[in-house]
């Protein structure tokens, strides 16, 4: 693994400085290592390979964690009804076109038409990070009604993307299959489930698992009020701007 840094924004007024920490995935690597110290994988463009960034990452203590009140309720919506299998993405057939406009249109719906477009979400696909396809079906009409991208090395998982029929939206399908992921990384052995930057108040419902723990730059903290506060107040840390290692890099 090798760890650098790229300049970013600076305020003289506040003697404030900023700098991007990335991580370049090697070969011989372990992926939970380079994860544990905050690093989550880029896919922001094609020029861009085998490299992750730092950032406000959120993680599921597995050692710790037992579903709180507020994950049973969304566990019985769906428990019993929904099947769910696992397969490496070496074995799934991802260049299907019914996948993949399953995907990109739930993205493009949820998320807005230039979040996910189709070259960026091959990208995702031909990373090189140890990927697996997690299916899930409708046990009564053998329907698919959603899936996920996981990374997993056998130590830790990270829930990486999810994609879900938006008819059950409101239904909390969504979270559900997070709750579900989360579940079976914990029955598995698995020490910690990795889910995902928190950043603004579309992303506080992922402080609705108890054992949380985010990375603030030096270490995991587990105070999630401090993790909802902040959160809560980032559209007032938001610069538009490049650090300079993506400066003539082509984006999505």
């Amino acid at each position: 693994m090798k760890i650098f840094k790229s300049e970013f924004v600076h305020s003289y007024t506040s003697y404030s400085f900023g700098y991007c920490d990335y991580a370049i995935y090697e070969d011989g690597d372990n992926l939970s290592d380079i994860y544990q110290q905050g690093f989550l994988p880029y896919t922001g463009s094609s020029d861009i390979k085998q490299t992750l960034y730092m950032a406000r990452s959120a993680r599921v203590n597995l050692e710790k964690f037992s579903p709180n009140s507020e994950n049973r309720r969304v566990a019985k919506k769906f428990d019993g009804q929904l099947v769910r299998s696992k397969t490496p993405l070496a074995d799934f057939d991802y260049t299907n076109n019914q996948f993949i406009s399953f995907c990109i249109e739930y993205f493009a719906k949820r998320h807005g038409p230039h979040v996910m477009p189709k070259e960026r979400f091959s990208t995702i696909l031909a990373s090189g990070f140890p990927i697996f396809v997690i299916t899930y079906t409708h046990k009564d009409t053998q329907n698919i009604v959603g899936y996920a991208l996981e990374i997993d090395d056998g130590i830790m998982s990270h829930y990486w993307y999810s994609f879900y029929d938006l008819i059950y939206a409101y239904e909390s399908l969504g979270l559900w299959i997070m709750l579900d992921c989360i579940r079976e990384a914990q029955s598995a052995g698995k020490t910690h489930y990795y889910i995902g930057t928190v950043y603004g108040d579309k992303a506080l419902y992922k402080t609705n698992f108890d054992s949380l723990e985010f990375w603030d730059g030096n270490i995991w903290n587990t105070d999630i009020k401090h993790l909802r506060t902040i959160s809560r107040n980032d559209e007032h840390h938001v610069v538009d701007n490049i650090d300079r290692f993506k400066e003539d890099k082509r984006l999505f």
